[in-house]
């Protein structure tokens, strides 16, 4: 199992959309629920980057607008620990400039950076430019069997 941990869009998506890896990412979010229950962190820019793979499903592969709002309502219940974004700028920043990844990918690499925790991603690119920064990145494909 994978306890505390930070986790980013790419991954907290896929407990409402069914993509590849959703099966281990309800897996993965279930340790939310067990006794103790893991911690889970996330730069408030997660709903956000949440909210908005939503938008583009509905835009453009016709998702039902009422299933967006009632996943926005499941999402922001969801046992998160959420850390603003203004404390990871500096941080973010300089992993931003040195790996080439967005800023946004890099607060969440800076708050795991942060908390020494490992950052749980979907995106396997981003997974390859953060080899060699210091930031324990962990695939849902490479947590797999241990979920």
């Amino acid at each position: 199992m994978t306890g505390d941990c930070v986790v980013d869009a790419s991954v907290g998506i896929k407990l409402f959309l069914v993509e590849e890896l959703s099966e281990q990412a309800d897996r993965l979010f279930s340790q939310l629920t067990r006794d103790p229950p893991a911690r889970f962190y996330v730069p408030d820019l997660f709903y956000v980057e949440c909210a908005n793979i939503l938008w583009k499903y509905v835009r453009r592969f016709g998702y039902p607008a009422e299933n967006a709002r009632q996943d926005v309502a499941d999402l922001r219940s969801l046992a998160l620990i959420t850390v603003s974004t203004a404390d990871l700028l500096e941080p973010a920043l300089e992993l931003a400039m040195t790996y080439d990844v967005t800023a946004y990918d890099a607060c969440y690499a800076a708050l795991a950076q942060q908390l020494d925790l490992p950052l749980i991603t979907a995106d396997t690119p981003l997974t390859r430019k953060l080899a060699g920064s210091g930031v324990d990145v962990r695939t849902l494909e490479e947590l797999r069997n241990t979920l």
